[in-house]
């Protein structure tokens, strides 16, 4: 009994860990199937590419699913008014005359397509409008039409099934992706602040600096898709505008720390700011991952009052150094890192400033 109470927990794991598959697996299939009952409902002339574009067009998410179905029905349209009406205006009686209104037809719509990806479907339609009536004896314009019937059904069909069907929100995918960024900046918050203290690899600064950037596009890539979900009936979601900045200008204000931390501080220095910005290290370390908690539970977070403490602390031992003038006599890269750390502290700050309005927002349109 405890062997099959095991193998079925494990079942349960990998459906748990493979939940995102399984659900997008369920809408295509679904997708499809609702497909082709509907274009023979309709009378669709061929029900093949209803159910093609209703497979293409159900992505991951219903954010992309938006992006992608409006891109493929403004470019079949596109492509299947033009082509249709080069078809009608240019003879082409034989396979010569053909091939150079193919070139006609083709040649605008690939430019459009390459200028304009959104416009990538253009193309493909208009080259099945010039070739495909010949091959079933039918008008250019009734193809083009029907052309445009079955992805209109196919699509409209995709985005049905992937607004009701195990619905995947592209909004909560880029809050849980934001989340993970902030835990991974606070995990290199350590070993970025060590450079002030010992000597650090160039090398070894540079790919927490690229770790942090990449995870801020794929952040931003998954947010394009989430504005498609703010339409009328899920307009309720906050804008993530703020956020996004926010991460943006945080990875700068690092890569400005990164750069200041190239090099050890002067002992001097050390000695009197050494304290102060392990403790900034390890207080804004633990803000950033209660923060990214508090986005993904929709939930307020108490005040960052050891954070705040931490960066009082650190600015006092700023301005004490300045008084004393213990910056006089230094190299002047060391003492352009010197303001270089006090400039950037102070951004990432008013960034962990900027963090807390945008959980106290999600938390509000809970």
């Amino acid at each position: 009994m405890s062997r099959v109470a095991t193998e079925w927990t494990s079942v349960r794991s990998q459906v748990a860990a493979h939940q995102a598959q399984l659900g997008l697996s369920l809408r295509v299939t679904v997708a499809a199937v609702l497909g082709f009952a509907l274009a023979h409902l309709l009378s669709v002339p061929l029900p093949l590419w209803t159910v093609l574009t209703a497979i293409l067009l159900t992505q991951a998410t219903f954010g992309s699913s938006v992006e992608a179905t409006i891109n493929y029905l403004a470019g079949t349209l596109g492509g299947a008014v033009y082509a249709g009406a080069v078809a009608v205006l240019v003879p082409h009686a034989n396979d010569v005359s053909l091939a150079g209104v193919l070139a006609i037809a083709v040649a605008p719509l690939a430019l459009l397509g390459a200028v304009y990806p959104n416009f990538s479907a253009a193309t493909f339609t208009g080259a099945l409008v010039l070739l495909v009536p010949g091959m079933g004896h039918v008008g250019p314009i009734e193809f083009a039409l029907n052309r445009v019937l079955e992805v209109t059904v196919g699509g409209l069909t995709a985005l049905a099934v992937s607004l009701l069907l195990f619905p995947a929100r592209a909004h909560s995918f880029a809050i849980e992706d934001a989340a993970r960024m902030l835990d991974q900046v606070a995990g290199c918050l350590p070993e970025l602040f060590e450079g002030f203290a010992r000597p650090r690899d160039t090398a070894a600064i540079l790919r927490i600096e690229n770790s942090i950037g990449q995870a801020v596009a794929q952040t931003e890539a998954i947010a394009a898709e989430a504005r498609h979900e703010r339409i009328g009936f899920l307009a309720a979601e906050p804008d993530q505008g703020p956020l996004l900045r926010m991460l943006l200008r945080l990875r700068h204000d690092l890569v400005m720390i990164g750069r200041a931390a190239a090099e050890p501080l002067p002992e001097t220095l050390q000695a009197r700011l050494g304290p102060s910005l392990t403790r900034v290290a390890g207080t804004t370390a633990d803000q950033l991952r209660r923060r990214g908690a508090a986005l993904i539970g929709r939930r307020k977070t108490s005040a960052p009052d050891a954070t705040e403490a931490a960066f009082d602390d650190f600015a006092e031992a700023l301005a004490a150094v300045r008084r004393e003038g213990l910056t006089r006599g230094l190299a002047a890269d060391a003492v352009e890192r010197f303001f270089t750390l006090g400039f950037g502290l102070d951004q990432v700050r008013q960034d962990l400033r900027d963090l807390d309005r945008c959980v106290r927002e999600a938390a509000r349109t809970r």
